[in-house]
């Protein structure tokens, strides 16, 4: 199982950004997917993350400015960055919590996609 993420760059303050994500092999069902991300010289966060159900949860830092959204039957997870900030840019990384078609139990990241916000 691999995630591939998309969609990083290079930005100015205040303008839209969205990242892709997409899960392939042999995939039987996905809990949740994640957004983190990870600003030089600092840990990983959480950004957001959605449920097999649809709940979301959001950093306090991004709420009303992020939005994340799946197309389940594209295992595909996306993450709407509005009003983006310098203190926005961080290599952006998607992590999902899956079963293989094996019924394994998986939890996976993707390589990463950096977002840079110029101010």
């Amino acid at each position: 199982v691999q995630l591939q993420a998309c969609g990083g760059g290079l930005v100015q303050a205040g303008v839209s950004r969205r990242l892709s994500c997409t899960a392939s092999g042999s995939i039987f069902s996905i809990n949740a997917m994640d957004w983190y991300r990870q600003a030089p010289g600092k840990e990983r966060e959480l950004v957001a993350e959605v449920t097999s159900l649809g709940r979301t949860n959001y950093a306090d830092s991004v709420k009303g400015r992020f939005t994340i959204s799946r197309d389940s039957a594209k295992n595909t997870v996306f993450l709407q960055m509005n009003s983006l900030k310098p203190e926005d840019t961080a290599v952006y990384y998607c992590k999902a919590d899956l079963y293989s078609s094996g019924w394994n139990r998986i939890i996976t990241w993707g390589q990463g996609t950096e977002v840079t916000v110029s101010s």
